[in-house]
């Protein structure tokens, strides 16, 4: 009786009443904002789907790409700027808004797209992380949006070689995408387009005879004879015919080094050749250098074993495609050139008279078929060490000349 008299009178108290009622307020506000955080977490977690992208990613560009073209209803921007090379070398530049770090909310196909941009700029290079939410639990919507992304991507470049280059650790676009270039432009001596373009065909389309015979699939050709001569020219022409991006390699940056060079072929673009030109002026061949043993290590902290590991080690690659171009092929360590790192060998020399005919008719083709015959000849008489590069300057002094160019081709030699 005494107890329940006594809680009578704190009930009473207006101290205590108050004090009671300001505690099971502030009681009730945290079970509730707590239930409310509960409740987010369990409905983002079973009922929306993210994903996350993060700038090194290859596809990080091909989203933004995509984000700019949907996302056109935000009023927080950012501007990415695009540039168009024509045809006859002019630039053309475009503007695009794309959404700026922070969140945006855009519809896609009926779908509430939630993008979320977060930019780190502590690091050396700004990082940064784009992250889409929708509703619902299906994958396949994202998986759609990157094929989406990626075929908008292709589309962009459909027409054009890129070339990469090296940044830091990265790979990057350089300069403009290239016009594709016809493959029969190019004209070497007969049959090595040929045996080259046959043999690069014949190893994109059978993965799965390497696979069953458990050969490392990859592919290696070393392209080497004088400068000038249409090694480089030649590849990217094949790489327009095969629809494969240029992946240029300097070996001799100071920067190189073994780690490097492995995380460099490891992450190098899809459907891109790895290209390695004057190799010869990054290693001495060991056999030719016995004076100065560390000689062939090269100049920067790359050493010929480690690109070797690279090529065909434990670490390297599949379904890599590499060329390497040479001036002096007497100069490469064997080991570098043995079968399982370069497949194929082609010299590409001076012009023959089959080039020499060839490069007239495509040069001349209003032009009856004797005169090529007749400036092969004369070109012959001449010298026979010429290149495709002095032949196509020369005809380039008489495009629109070819009777004044016959009687002034000994000055070819001058070129």
């Amino acid at each position: 009786m005494a107890i329940t008299e006594y809680l009578s009178t704190l009930g009473d108290n207006p101290y205590f009443g108050a004090g009671a009622g300001l505690f099971g307020i502030g009681l009730l506000a945290a079970v509730g904002r707590r239930g409310l955080q509960v409740g987010a977490v369990v409905f983002r977690r079973h009922f929306m789907i993210t994903m996350e992208v993060t700038s090194r990613d290859k596809s990080y560009h091909w989203l933004l790409q995509w984000i700019t073209k949907y996302g056109t209803h935000t009023q927080h921007l950012s501007v990415d700027t695009e540039f168009h090379q024509s045809a006859a070398g002019q630039i053309k530049t475009r503007f695009h808004f794309v959404p700026s770090p922070g969140n945006h909310y855009f519809w896609h196909k009926k779908n509430l797209i939630i993008v979320e941009r977060n930019r780190d700029n502590k690091m050396v290079d700004i990082f940064e992380t784009v992250t889409l939410t929708a509703f619902g639990r299906n994958r396949e919507m994202f998986m759609n949006i990157l094929e989406e992304a990626r075929g908008l991507a292709l589309l962009s470049s459909e027409g054009n070689t890129v070339m990469y280059t090296v940044a830091g650790a990265e790979w990057r676009p350089l300069g403009y995408p290239r016009r594709k270039r016809p493959l029969d432009s190019v004209v070497l001596d007969y049959g090595v387009s040929q045996r080259i373009s046959d043999d690069i065909h014949e190893f994109i389309n059978n993965p799965k005879w390497y696979l069953k015979r458990g050969i490392p699939y990859r592919r290696g050709y070393l392209l080497y004879g004088p400068p000038g001569c249409g090694k480089s020219s030649y590849i990217m022409a094949l790489a327009g015919s095969i629809d494969y991006s240029i992946c240029v390699l300097n070996l001799s940056d100071k920067g190189m080094s073994d780690d490097r060079l492995t995380h460099l072929l490891t992450n190098a673009p899809e459907q891109s050749i790895i290209l390695l030109e004057d190799v010869d002026a990054a290693f001495v061949s060991r056999d030719t250098n016995k004076e100065n043993a560390i000689a062939y290590q090269g100049m920067g902290r790359l050493t010929l074993s480690g690109l070797l590991n690279a090529l065909d080690g434990v670490a390297s690659t599949e379904a890599r495609i590499l060329f390497m171009t040479t001036n002096y092929i007497d100069r490469l360590d064997k080991a570098l050139i043995r079968p399982g790192r370069v497949d194929l060998k082609e010299k590409i020399g001076f012009a023959t008279e089959y080039q020499l005919e060839q490069m007239f008719r495509r040069f001349y083709p209003e032009e009856p078929e004797h005169r090529a015959q007749e400036f092969s000849s004369k070109v012959f008489s001449v010298s026979q060490s010429i290149s495709a590069a002095q032949v196509q300057g020369f005809f380039m002094l008489y495009k629109n000349s070819p009777d004044l160019m016959m009687t002034h081709v000994e000055d070819i030699v001058h070129l």
